[in-house]
Parts: C-alpha cells; sequence; structure tokens
C-alpha cells in the first residue's frame, strides 16, 4: 500500500490495519458500524434520540462554526469538511473522561456536516433542530381485479424512547467538564504509562510512515503530522488517553526519531548543568552543584547507543566497537563524551557537560558569589591589559565558564584562534577562527591534534590564541606563542593548586619530548604567565574562585609569585552551604606598568 500525501509535508499512511481511511474523514460520511456506511438521516436520528449526543452537539458546534464558518463550508468538497470537522471533535473529546465512543462520534461528524451544509451563515452559532422522521402512511385498498402494489419493506420498530433526561440550561455548556457517573461511566481508562504506550505504538507508527520523509522534518512540522496517526492507533489497539497524555507520547515520539530521546526534556531545563547516563537504566543529573538520579530509563542497550552515535555523527565522528571513545558536541556548544562496550561494562555511557543559554559575565558571576567585585574588576583590567592567563580547576568546576566571561572583554578588532578537542567556547567577537581536533579514521590515519593545530595557528596571524584545554605536548606550543608577541593568550587546564598548576605544565612540556633543561622550561613558564586564576567546587556544590595568584619571574630555579585574592573559609550555616570571605592580600601588582600602559593602572591601583 503506497503512503499518502498528508498535508503536503509528511507521506504518512492514514489507514488503519484493514485498509480502511480513518472514521469521520471520508467523502459521504463515516463508517458505520459493519463496515458499511450509514445514512445521514440514521445519524440524525441517533442524535436526536440521545440526550447526551444532542447536548455534545451543542456543544460543539459554536467552535466547528467558528473555525469553519459555513459560507466557507458550502464551497469545500464534502471530503475536506469531514477531515476538519473530524479533527475539532477528536480535540475537543479527547480529554473528556465520558467521551462518546468511536460510532457514536462518526454520528456527531455525520450530522454537524450536515448542519454546516444546511446552515444560513448569517444565523446566530445554534445548531438547526433535528428533523423529525415522518410516519409512514397507510396503504390504500387495492380495487377488485387488479394486482396489488408490492408491499414497502417493513420499516425495524423503532427504538423505544430514551427516558427524558431533566436538563438545565448551562448543561449543554458544561457537559465536556462534568465527570463520569456510576449510571453513566466513561471510557475505560488503559492502566499503561506513557512509555509503555509509546513501546506498542512505536512499530506501528514505524510501519505506517516514510521513515526517510520524516527524518527530513523539522521537530514541530513532524510532531504535528504524527498526532492524527498516533490517535488512530490508540482507536484500533484501545488505549485511551486525555490531551496532555497524547502530546507527551507524541512528543517522545519525535524525539526518538530525531531529537535525542529521553534526554529532551533535560536538555531544555536550564537548571541542569551536567547528564550523565550510566547504561540504559541510570540517568544522573547535577542541579545545583548536587548530582540526583533521575526516574528516566532508555529501552535498552541499543537505544542508548542509537542516540550517542546520532550525536557523534553529527560532527563527523563515529563510536563503535573498534572506536568506543569518543568527543563530541551538541549543535548548541554542550560537550559530549562517550564511551562504548566493551570498554563500559554496564553499557554505553554518555557524559553531557550542559552550558546555559544566557551569557554569563564576570559582573554576573559576582552576583551569584563565585568571586567578589573587586575580584571582578581585577580580572577585567588583567584581560583587557592582554596578560596571558591561565584558568585551573578540578573536573566540573567552571573554568570553561570563566574562560567565556574572560574573553567577553577582549577587543572586538583583534583576531582570535581557538583550539579545542571538543569546540564548546562561546566567543561573541566577530573575529573569531575555530579549530578543532580530529580523530584518526577506520586505519588509523588522518589524526589531527592539538599540537598540530597550535603550531598552524601561529601562521595564522592571530592577536590571541586560546586554548580550550592544554593536556599534553601542546603546552610548549602555547607557551611559545606567549612568548612570540601573542600576548593576552588563555587557556584552562586541571590542577588542584596554583603551585600544582605550573608542576604541570611543566610535566606537559617534558611530554613533547624535547629533552630542555629544566631551568629552561621554568624561565620560559615564568616568562610567558602572567597570572593563574584558580576555581573549584566546593562540597556545597557551588563554584568559587579561591586564588588569583600572580607570576612574578625567577629565584634561582624557582618560579616565584604572589597571591593577590584568595577565599578563606569560615564555615558553615545551617543548609550547608560554606561561609567565607573573600580577602585581598594588599600587595602591589607586578603587572602595574602593563596596566598603566593600556590607561587602566589607576582603576587597578583602586582594587587593591
Amino acid at each position: 500500500m503506497a503512503p499518502r500525501d498528508f498535508g503536503g509535508n509528511l507521506r504518512l499512511l492514514r489507514t488503519g490495519r484493514s485498509g480502511a481511511v480513518r472514521p469521520a474523514v471520508g467523502p459521504a460520511g463515516p463508517a458505520g458500524r459493519e463496515g458499511g456506511r450509514e445514512d445521514r438521516g440514521d445519524a440524525m436520528a441517533i442524535v436526536a434520540a440521545s440526550p447526551r449526543l444532542t447536548a455534545f452537539r451543542e456543544q460543539l458546534w459554536p467552535t466547528v462554526r467558528e473555525k469553519l464558518p459555513p459560507g466557507e463550508a458550502q464551497r469545500l468538497p464534502r471530503k475536506d469538511i469531514a477531515f476538519r470537522i473530524g479533527d475539532i471533535v477528536m480535540e475537543m473529546l479527547d480529554a473528556h473522561p465520558e467521551a462518546p465512543d468511536l460510532f457514536e462520534q462518526r454520528h456527531l461528524v455525520t450530522v454537524l456536516i450536515n448542519d454546516l451544509m444546511t446552515a444560513d451563515p448569517g444565523e446566530e452559532a445554534t445548531p438547526p433542530a433535528p428533523r423529525a422522521v415522518a410516519p409512514a402512511k397507510a396503504a390504500a385498498p387495492c380495487p377488485p381485479g387488479e394486482v396489488p402494489p408490492p408491499e414497502p419493506p417493513a420499516a425495524e420498530p423503532e427504538a423505544p424512547p430514551a427516558e427524558p433526561v431533566q436538563r438545565t440550561a448551562t448543561d449543554a455548556d458544561t457537559l465536556l467538564k462534568v465527570e463520569p457517573t456510576p449510571e453513566r461511566p466513561g471510557p475505560q481508562r488503559r492502566d499503561l504509562t506513557i512509555e509503555e504506550a509509546k513501546r506498542r505504538i512505536r512499530p506501528l507508527v514505524m510501519e505506517r510512515i516514510d521513515v526517510v520523509a520524516a527524518s527530513k522534518l523539522d521537530p514541530e512540522t513532524l510532531e504535528r503530522e504524527l498526532s492524527g496517526v498516533v490517535a488512530e492507533i490508540r482507536a484500533e489497539i484501545g488505549i485511551q488517553m486525555n490531551k496532555v497524555e497524547h502530546g507527551r507520547l507524541v512528543g517522545q515520539l519525535v524525539d526518538d526519531m530525531v531529537g535525542l530521546g529521553p534526554l529532551e526534556p533535560l536538555l531544555e531545563d536550564e537548571a541542569v548543568t551536567d547528564i550523565m547516563v550510566n547504561g540504559p537504566n541510570q540517568v544522573y543529573i547535577e542541579r545545583g552543584g548536587k548530582l540526583e538520579l533521575t526516574d528516566i530509563v532508555f529501552q535498552d542497550d541499543t537505544h542508548v547507543m542509537n542516540i550517542a552515535t546520532r550525536i557523534v555523527t553529527r560532527v563527523g565522528r563515529r563510536v563503535d566497537e573498534s572506536s568506543p571513545i569518543c568527543d563530541a558536541r551538541l549543535a548548541d556548544g554542550s560537550r559530549v563524551n562517550v564511551i562504548a562496550q566493551p570498554l563500559a561494562i554496564d553499557g554505553c555511557t554518555i557524559s553531557i557537560r550542559k552550558f546555559s543559554k544566557k551569557r554569563i559575565t564576570l559582573d554576573h558571576m559576582a552576583q551569584q558569589g563565585n568571586l567578589s567585585p573587586q575580584m571582578a574588576r581585577l580580572l577585567k583590567i588583567a584581560a583587557r591589559s592582554r596578560l596571558n592567563i591561565v584558568i585551573s580547576g578540578g573536573t566540573g568546576s567552571g573554568k570553561t565558564t570563566l574562560l567565556n566571561a574572560l574573553s567577553q572583554l577582549i577587543d572586538h578588532g583583534e583576531r582570535i584562534v581557538t583550539v579545542e578537542d571538543a569546540a564548546e567556547l562561546q566567543l561573541q567577537q566577530p573575529h573569531v577562527v575555530r579549530l578543532e581536533t580530529r580523530p584518526p579514521n577506520l586505519e588509523g590515519h588522518g589524526e589531527v591534534t592539538m599540537r598540530d593545530l597550535v603550531k598552524n595557528s601561529l601562521r595564522m596571524r592571530p592577536d590571541r590564541i586560546i586554548l580550550g584545554e592544554v593536556r599534553g605536548a601542546e603546552a610548549i606550543d602555547m607557551l611559545q606563542a606567549m612568548n612570540t608577541g601573542h600576548e593576552g593568550s588563555m587557556c584552562t587546564l586541571h590542577a588542584n593548586r596554583p603551585r600544582d598548576t605550573l608542576i604541570r605544565m611543566e610535566n606537559m612540556v617534558g611530554m613533547a619530548g624535547m629533552n630542555l633543561p629544566q631551568k629552561a622550561i621554568r624561565t620560559q613558564m615564568a616568562s610567558a604567565v602572567d597570572l593563574i586564576v584558580q576555581i573549584s567546587r566546593m562540597r556545597d556544590g557551588k563554584r568559587r574562585i579561591t586564588n588569583i595568584v600572580e607570576v612574578v619571574g625567577m629565584e634561582g630555579d624557582i618560579i616565584t609569585t604572589q597571591e593577590l585574592y584568595s577565599f578563606e573559609f569560615k564555615g558553615e550555616d545551617a543548609s550547608g552551604r560554606i561561609l567565607g570571605e573573600f580577602r585581598s592580600t594588599g600587595l602591589r601588582p607586578a603587572f602595574l606598568p602593563k596596566a598603566e600602559y593600556f590607561g587602566l593602572g589607576q582603576a587597578l591601583m583602586e582594587v587593591l
């Protein structure tokens, strides 16, 4: 069976298993209970004989008339009218616990179509009165000698009229909100969760749509097109849902098809900063600096692997058994690390480091208590004075966020080159060149390392070079760049204290295999690095800048430093929040002459 072109966007099969088109949308009225067509007069009689259906008709009519005025309807083919009214009826009745069953809805649609076709466009929005069925006339006696005419077929005995129900004038307005009663129960709901319903419905949906066409649609269009198909399947297999549940089900199906499945709600939640998927049955998040276990689960290991593959293929990378470790990024710049089986024993693991959609500035960080206003002013002066700054901290301490905030102070007339493993920096300047490493291909060739990109960036006439993270031999190239006229460069690295930052940098220079004397390496480091900013995530979950340390020079074989600011711990309050203060040492910065060169000397002295 070929898919129909529905709505001009997605070629969807809007048919049931038997091939019958969805009820209430046929050109000549809805299909009958036995598969045939019911006469419109029968539908009118059925609705007129039921006070409940009559009340539903009165409630639906104003909306139908408003969305499809009689003047417009009378110019449309009956098939188009049926489609539109069918959608209106399904939308309004879907959430009602006492909604008519499928066949009663067909009768309502047929009657509403007839009401529209016979309505006067100028009349008030009240449905026409139901037509009474005329009683059959007695047959005239046959004259003698003539053959009597054939008797008309005996009419089926009329059902006894329903007992009149006492209704007030407002019943028609409130019927759609009435709760079911024992005498008149609503439709029985299947006790299924959204996830269970999705598992049953998803294979049937995939049978009825053109998957290739669906993958080319944006999520909003796909969700709109899938809604009707899902409603049909629910009716066929007997799953009752209200409108909200139906919307959530369709949304989850769309997320599985073109998004990141169960992770989409977490990506939309701005309070979530980290998402950690530990196999199909365990998803943790970080909110407010604290880890929380969510109730989100995947279908199985394959489902997790499919989501991971979708993430990495968007940036031209791959993850499989032969290459089970991969760094990637999402469209919004969030950093992603994937490690798959067999290295991840309990199933594919996905770690997502989200970044706020709002621009984080130093002033905003000062308001949050991540640093003091005086420290924020000091860092602004340091960035504008083109100091070479190293941001140090542990995993998840906020190094990249601080680097983004500092980069906002770079002059818009400068050319900036960024080098990263997975591009995640969010610089706002107009002249930014972003470089990203590349892993080797299946044959083990074609790898481009951080060191390759740092070397190449020196040939690109940069004013500043910014490294997302220094991990290895590229440290020597970064130091050489800082010492050869590329002032104002910045980078991050992992270390627990400012002195550890210098030790780690020295060790990474040694990884380049250049066999330089220790004193030569330290002299180059003392000349290149101006400021070390230490940031930490403390045990209350809050990130704080704990030290701002200036590299002064050399004394013998030792790099000398002086501390300008530090965070002094003083205890904690009843809620567990750490108390302390950011304290200035009052020392005169060694970079004061450089600040005076940029006209910021007086501002620097006021800060201290």
